[in-house]
């Protein structure tokens, strides 16, 4: 049987987790203009693709993925398609472990638009 007082824990402990959340994802957010047709491609294909190890709000750090906000098109051609870097590009990390994504390879430049959405 669970306590009143394990309860009342648990609904504090799982507010600020929400409350938490909520205040980390307004940090860098893009601007209130509706996305483009081109930006809300971009969103999907950055959701079901990148966020695994980059930040769900590009201008953060992810996991393994540094912040990519604001990413070039030759920046984000080189890196997915052959996971190496343009010239004269300093890596933010190096790691190395980012696969390649041919398959995304039609999908860069909406991928670059909505980057582009939000400030570095």
């Amino acid at each position: 049987m669970i306590s009143k007082n394990s309860k009342k824990n648990f609904a504090i402990v799982g507010a600020a987790c929400l409350l938490s959340l909520i205040f980390s994802c307004q940090k860098n957010s893009p601007p209130a203009a509706p996305l483009s047709a081109l930006e809300s491609r971009g969103k999907g294909v950055f959701m079901s693709n990148c966020i695994a190890c980059h930040n769900p709000n590009p201008s953060l750090d992810g996991s393994i993925g540094p912040a990519i906000a604001g990413s070039s098109l030759e920046l984000l051609q080189t890196r997915v398609l052959t996971r190496g870097y343009p010239p004269g590009y300093k890596p933010k990390r190096t790691s190395g472990v980012m696969p390649d994504f041919p398959q995304l390879k039609d999908d860069i430049p909406a991928i670059q638009a909505y980057l582009a959405t939000f400030k570095k």
